[in-house]
């Protein structure tokens, strides 16, 4: 089938025409194919934040980007996802959305306002669902609507709808999948009722269908109506091929503009946007319905740089490419596309450790790779009245973004490390399969360094005495950390290593080892030991192959298979070079394997190591090592692991000696100061604001 094309083109010399294509909706034209995709911030339910969330927009929107989709807003209180979630019901609300849209207008840039209700995923107290079925990742059960219900939640997504087009919005986003209320009704899964509502496909598509025509007869013809049509359920009970097909040309014949794609429930356990996901990973859902329908369709999930994003778009797979997180790593994503400087680009590495992981926790988002992200109002790199001659010394997480940052405030830098290369601690992480996105994180800090005209001294261990002597006003110390050796008897026997022996030193390692400690770095350490095929040396061989991944967690690819999973057995196979190596991963305290790791990706790095048959044990007590192996007791329980070596990763010490005797003004920064956990999170965030604040 055809789709509304402009004939309007990037420019010739562009190394991304298809993304730079403007596209035709007819009653109007997206200057590009670029989606800022819906994202939760926090900013929706803060006092002031709607001027925070014009200035988080507007900056996204001067950067370039065509269509932006807001996090999601709820119709009413039942479909909020927490108690106190903000609402848009009065003139006061609309009025301050007008600034939101304004701020995007500014820049010619289109903006949709997300309507999300969260159903049995509410956290309210008074949740909202097709039946009375408790979802397995929230403690409410959900009350089962009653036909005057329906109703009424039909009525309120009609009201928000019309309220945003008050607001200015260009359109709304009526989400439809990830689980959520609409895609609730639409699954046997989640939708056993036995009225005009439940049952039969038919009568479980009747809401959606619903909901998009009344949307449309009270919004008129030119306002864009988005749908996020949930396309691969990853659940059992979902929808099947077919089925989506159904739903999606209905959808489209009651008035849907653009279908956006949804993958996977919320309660799904495959990961969907994780690092360890392959890049583009699921555009191939996209592309099997895109034939199917006559509107533009969009496609989403890992999508992170202009080269993969063009890719897609030239293949076929889409129309427009939905990226949410990399617009909080780099607002000027597109503007540096169109201008050919790809490699100026701040990649988002799928960490989600500031943002989902923020979110889910109740804190305000913001991002691992840029703190400014959702604090646009509050942190600002400003050139500074009183020019300094500044010394940083480390060129890991910490002493990038101090350099980097002072140098665009105006101020001479010199940054100083003993290593051959900057990257510290990113240069550890990146060599952990399922990390490599921390190669993009050191590719562009090395721009910047240029950029920016900081003077670079590699394989330069500074000196306190070299120091004192020298004209700097003010040094920065960001030498890191090392790892801490915990007391036990025999810590120096043959047999132990700890985490840079392995992983940055190459040492060799036997086929039975014990890991001590079950912190991010012993995970990590496991994955690196137990994983297939190491990557090549440059980080161009990102994460394994798509077909790959979805066989090791169970994705049928071929559609025969309800919502992609029913029926499948994942890989549980062990792969061949962990098949030679047995791994224990133990760690001291009684509480759950990886408690510390991130809250949304925690889940995916125990799972991923249990399919590897890593076997993880805690209440671990280490009395000693020896010949014999590693001597401890589990949960009481005296053993001797029989392991070739004991690997340490039992947390790390301050390098920070060379502030004893120093007479210059100072600041310790990142693991220099705190060293409590490998924090790039923390350490950007320090070395940025201090920088600002010199």
């Amino acid at each position: 089938m055809s789709h509304p094309n402009s004939h309007s083109h990037a420019p010739t010399h562009s190394k991304y025409p298809r993304l730079l294509e403007p596209l035709d909706l007819g009653f109007t034209q997206l200057k590009n194919r670029v989606l800022m995709g819906s994202m939760h911030t926090g900013l929706e339910e803060i006092p002031g934040g709607d001027e925070r969330m014009a200035a988080y927009f507007a900056e996204r929107a001067k950067g370039g980007v065509g269509l932006i989709v807001t996090g999601g807003f709820a119709p009413n209180n039942r479909s909020a996802t927490a108690d106190g979630s903000r609402q848009i019901s009065t003139d006061e609300d609309i009025r301050a959305h007008q600034k939101i849209t304004a701020a995007v207008h500014e820049h010619d840039c289109k903006i949709c306002m997300q309507i999300l209700h969260t159903g049995r995923y509410a956290f309210n107290k008074n949740p909202i669902a097709p039946s009375a079925i408790q979802a397995p990742i929230n403690p409410n059960k959900p009350q089962a609507a009653t036909l005057e219900e329906i109703e009424e939640q039909i009525n309120d997504f009609v009201k928000l709808a019309a309220s945003a087009q008050k607001a200015n919005y260009d359109g709304v986003e009526i989400m439809g999948s990830e689980g959520y209320f609409i895609n609730q009704f639409i699954a046997s899964r989640t939708n056993q009722r036995d009225d005009d509502w439940g049952g039969s496909y038919q009568n479980r598509i009747r809401l959606p269908i619903e909901v998009v025509r009344r949307v449309r007869g009270a919004v008129g013809e030119k306002f864009i109506i988005i749908f996020r049509l949930s396309m691969l359920d990853l659940v059992e009970g979902g929808s099947s091929y077919e089925e989506v097909i159904e739903l999606g040309q209905a959808l489209e014949k009651v008035g849907v503009t653009i279908m956006n794609t949804g993958i996977g429930w919320h309660e799904a356990r495959i990961p969907t946007i994780a690092t360890k996901v392959p890049r583009a990973a699921f555009t191939w859902v996209t592309a099997k319905f895109k034939q199917h329908f006559s509107i533009p369709v969009i496609t989403s999930n890992r999508i992170n740089t202009p080269k993969v994003a063009e890719q897609v778009l030239s293949r076929g797979d889409a129309d427009m490419v939905s990226l949410a997180r990399p617009f909080l790593a780099d607002p000027e994503f597109v503007n540096k596309a169109i201008a050919n400087k790809a490699d100026e680009i701040n990649t988002c590495i799928g960490c989600n450790q500031a943002c989902l992981d923020h979110v889910f926790s109740g804190k305000l988002s913001s991002c691992l790779v840029n703190p400014r992200a959702c604090h646009e109002t509050m942190i600002n790199i400003t050139q500074t009245s009183n020019p300094k001659n500044i010394a940083v010394v480390g060129a890991g997480p910490a002493g990038l973004a101090a350099a980097t940052t002072a140098a665009e405030c105006g101020h001479s830098v010199t940054l100083f490390d003993a290593a051959n290369e900057i990257g510290g601690q990113f240069n550890i992480a990146k060599q952990v399969p399922g990390k490599e996105e921390f190669y993009e994180t050191i590719r562009y800090y090395k721009r910047q360094l240029e950029l920016t005209g900081v003077i670079v001294k590699l394989n330069h261990s500074v000196t306190t005495d070299e120091l004192n002597q020298s004209d700097f006003d003010t040094v920065l110390i960001a030498t890191g950390i090392t790892p801490r050796l915990p007391p036990i008897e025999g810590i120096e026997h043959s047999k132990v290593l700890n985490y840079l022996d392995v992983i940055r030193d190459k040492k060799r390692v036997g086929n039975k080892v014990a890991i001590i400690g079950a912190g991010g770095i012993g995970f990590d350490v496991a994955e690196y030991l137990v994983h297939q095929h190491h990557k090549t040396d440059d980080g161009k061989d990102i994460a394994q192959s798509i077909p790959e991944f979805m066989e090791q967690w169970g994705v049928d690819m071929t559609f025969e298979h309800r919502s992609g999973v029913e029926g499948v057995v994942p890989d549980e196979l062990i792969e061949q070079d962990s098949a030679q190596r047995e791994v224990y991963l133990l760690q001291l305290k009684a509480s759950k394997m990886g408690a510390g790791l991130g809250k949304t990706t925690g889940w995916i790095h125990r799972l991923g190591l249990k399919q590897k048959d890593v076997k993880m044990l805690s209440s671990c007590d280490y009395q000693k090592i020896d010949d014999q192996g590693l001597h401890l007791s589990i949960a009481g329980k005296q053993t001797i692991l029989d392991v070739d070596h004991v690997i340490i990763c039992a947390g790390q010490e301050s390098l920070n000696s060379l502030a004893d005797g120093l007479t210059k003004t100072f600041q310790l920064i990142g693991g220099a100061d705190v060293a409590a956990e490998l924090d790039a999170k923390r350490a950007i965030h320090q070395g940025t604001l201090t920088a600002i604040s010199l």
